[in-house]
């Protein structure tokens, strides 16, 4: 099925929509081969969506995709339960975690704690709306064939959320050649120019992401978690046995215009806390959770697509517990004065900065891989699509895959180098893009898979679970709304401050050191 593409088959023949090929009034349901969901309970494909998908394409289940891969040299389908679960705690156990303590100085302790929360059981919640979605429709193998779904058929959403998703991959690599910048003058002190570290990790991300499928990151994805959870163990850790954190009690010691001394912990927000530097602390860590935007694509690559919930939930347990002790630790002991995003920054002794920063190091460089490689699969699959580059190992399609690659971390780099605000661009990231593939898209798949299963009147006929999903998920999409609207405008807002007040760096492609 070639989205964006109407009704245009790998064969280049095209086939009108028959509309009882999809979905019947009564009873027709669908899965990867049954027309039923292995788990017992019926499901029906969402009608009228494709605008012109063929009946071959919508009927290509996942036993049919294993048969189609079975003589390449190349297999996609080859991740378990076990290895998608790999990938996603690659993806949430990540960096973005040390950014948390910054965002409970703003909103509080106890503010900061009920939000994460919150924001972890909303992203479980949709991403098993996620799930459903993708169980009716195992042709789907990336965000924007959902967005094309989702809204009828036309063609510009498949473009717009193309342009969506490959911005906010992009976006993401050029977070983590930031920080690979960040982490190099740490530990040299500044020993080459800003703009030379960026590169250097840029080229170092590009050939690190060079492996074609899912089932061999995985691989990577398992050492990356657990380095991560080593390193947010011991920033902890550290912070609780120094005797002070950085600038304490020195003259360019605290921030904002507070006392240096102790560090002041916030039960709730202090008094004259702004809209945008509130909204920025709940992007930070809206940013840490929201992933949607991978389950696709994982479930895409998987032998068994009814097992993700397995992983699923074992991610969302891990984050609640790592994301909540490691950021309230370490806040209480560097306070509202002197904590830094990322916070390893606050650490006043230069050997316990430099030991825990330095395990971060493989979740540095995969999850920015990740993220490439989602992206790069995204556009290698519809220019090869029904070729023989796209699942054996040709010089055409090696070739190709590279330079898609190499236009992702350069776009990256220049990313990295023109907003080198951490926290700004992790909340100019969020408010952007997880807006759609955080809320929105997922309270609207929620909202056209229950009328495909009961009808124009499914709000009356489900009763009270009808009239409360449909609230609870207009709820999700008004959020959305929100961050999308209000969230793009305390960032920008907060990024001409920082410029404005020079803080951090000097201005874009900077030799200044970043260095924590």
């Amino acid at each position: 099925m070639a989205l964006g593409r109407k009704g245009r088959n790998v064969d280049n023949t095209t086939h009108e929509l028959d509309p009882n090929s999809i979905t019947k009034e009564e009873g027709q349901y669908y899965d990867a081969e049954s027309h039923e969901e292995k788990g017992g309970r019926k499901m029906s494909r969402v009608a009228g969506v494709m605008g012109g998908e063929s009946d071959q394409d919508s009927q290509l289940g996942v036993g049919k995709q294993l048969e189609l891969e079975a003589t390449n040299s190349i297999k996609y389908r080859t991740c378990s339960w076990q290895k998608t679960a790999a990938l996603l705690f690659s993806e949430y156990i990540c960096l973005a975690i040390m950014s948390f303590p910054y965002s409970y100085s703003v909103l509080g302790l106890v503010p900061g704690l009920i939000v994460t929360v919150v924001v972890a059981m909303s992203v479980l919640y949709t991403s098993l709306i996620v799930w459903e979605f993708c169980l009716r429709h195992p042709e789907i193998r990336d965000v924007c064939d959902v967005g094309q779904m989702l809204y009828f058929g036309w063609t510009w959403v498949w473009y717009f959320t193309a342009a969506m998703f490959l911005l906010n991959n992009t976006f993401i690599q050029g977070l983590h050649v930031l920080t690979g910048a960040k982490y190099l003058n740490t530990m040299s002190g500044g020993a080459v120019c800003t703009v030379g570290f960026s590169a250097i990790w840029a080229v170092l991300s590009f050939f690190s992401s060079l492996p074609r499928t899912f089932d061999t990151l995985s691989k990577l994805a398992t050492l990356s978690a657990f380095f991560t959870f080593v390193s947010v163990l011991l920033a902890a850790i550290f912070a609780g046995i120094e005797a002070h954190p950085y600038g304490y009690n020195s003259p360019n010691g605290g921030k904002d215009g507070l006392m240096t001394g102790n560090p002041i912990v916030l039960v709730i927000p202090a008094a004259g806390t702004g809209f945008v530097s509130g909204m920025n602390a709940f992007l930070n860590i809206s940013y840490t959770f929201i992933g949607q935007i991978t389950i696709p694509s994982f479930i895409a690559e998987m032998k068994e697509p009814k097992d993700f919930p397995k992983a699923l939930w074992a991610v969302t347990i891990c984050e609640i517990i790592v994301f909540s002790l490691t950021a309230s630790i370490v806040y209480v002991y560097t306070g509202t004065q002197y904590n830094t995003a990322p916070a390893f920054g606050s650490l006043g002794n230069e050997l316990y900065k430099k030991v825990s920063f330095s395990f971060m190091i493989p979740t540095l460089i995969f999850l920015g891989v990740l993220y490439a490689s989602v992206s790069a699969r995204f556009v290698f699959f519809r220019i090869f699509e029904g070729t023989r580059h796209k699942g054996n190992h040709t010089v055409v399609g090696w070739a190709t895959w590279a330079g898609i690659l190499a236009c992702t971390w350069i776009a990256a780099f220049i990313i990295a180098e023109v907003i080198p605000f951490f926290s700004d661009l992790l909340s100019l990231m969020s408010s952007l893009f997880d807006s759609f593939f955080g809320f929105i898209f997922w309270g609207t798949a929620y909202m056209r898979m229950r009328r495909a299963d009961y009808g124009p009147g499914w709000l009356s006929k489900r009763g009270i679970r009808g009239i409360s999903g449909f609230i609870l998920n207009v709820i999700l999409i008004c959020i959305g709304l929100f961050m999308l609207t209000g969230g793009t405008y305390a960032t920008c807002q907060s990024i001409v401050n920082n410029y404005k007040d020079g803080l951090v760096v000097g201005g874009p492609f900077t030799c200044a050191s970043n260095g924590l």
